[in-house]
């Protein structure tokens, strides 16, 4: 119905940057908020960031404030995390995922999204 696919993940050495881009296909929708999350093995898949459709409202996990940011091309279909400053504990699968409906403050409740990519492994070296 929905296929979100991420990808610029890599390797990179720790103080380096990467872009992540999800681009969507199939059935879209007109209004939906997008988040980043990512997991690792073993541990509870934690919220990163998110941007509601307009683009006027993101939020982020304070981990990563004032290193990442989120944001969307609404007539490309993509959102993108720019990540910089990065650091070993950045290391996961990055996954995007969409909520749709929502055109307001974006949520931190991965419950909430309903679709979501396959991943994109990102890896920080020290």
């Amino acid at each position: 119905q929905v296929q979100l696919v991420e990808s610029g993940g890599g390797l990179v050495q720790a103080g380096g940057s990467l872009r992540l881009s999800c681009a969507a296909s199939g059935r879209t929708f007109r209004n939906y908020a997008m988040g980043w999350f990512r997991q690792t093995p073993g541990k509870k898949r934690e919220f990163v960031a998110g941007i509601n459709w307009g683009g006027g409202s993101t939020r982020y996990a304070d981990s990563v404030k004032g290193r990442f940011t989120i944001s969307r091309d609404n007539a490309k279909n993509t959102v993108y995390l720019q990540m910089n400053s990065l650091k070993p504990e950045d290391t996961a699968v990055y996954y995007c995922a969409a909520d749709p409906g929502r055109t307001s403050q974006p949520t931190v409740d991965d419950n909430e999204y309903d679709y979501w990519g396959q991943g994109t492994q990102v890896t920080v070296s020290s």
